[in-house]
């Protein structure tokens, strides 16, 4: 881990923010936390975090990240329902990443679902790209 700044700009330290739902201490209260953590998995390269947290019956069958394109910003630009009793989220956001080809962004609406079993941890399910 590092006491680095956390990549999904939370203002906090990777240590204190995604760091340890990388490692699996803890998991995500919020789909818009599972939302930063993902984003931070992409920037780290940490494909086993992308596919645990990716609900099973959206989970792409091979999951491999690109080494050429470097994810470096996390804007939210709204969430709506994923409190402590719900059971679906979502999280509408823009990524920014730099690649060969020139930088880009990713502009999506996610969709995610409170897990039954696992403490009811959250699930990324699908999202609509803008």
């Amino acid at each position: 881990m590092s006491s680095s700044r956390c990549p999904c700009l939370s203002g906090l330290t990777y240590d204190d923010c995604c760091g340890p739902l990388h490692a699996g201490v803890r998991t995500a209260q919020t789909p818009e936390a599972l939302m930063r953590s993902r984003f931070s998995a992409f920037a780290v390269g940490d494909e086993s975090y992308l596919a645990r947290t990716w609900h099973p019956r959206t989970r792409p069958t091979d999951l491999s990240l690109d080494p050429g394109v470097r994810w470096y910003r996390l804007d939210i630009l709204a969430t709506s329902d994923g409190g402590a009793r719900d059971a679906r989220g979502t999280v509408e956001f823009r990524a920014f990443f730099k690649s060969d080809d020139g930088p880009g962004n990713l502009h999506e609406r996610s969709r995610f679902e409170r897990e039954h079993g696992n403490g009811g941890a959250w699930l990324y399910v699908d999202g609509d790209i803008r």
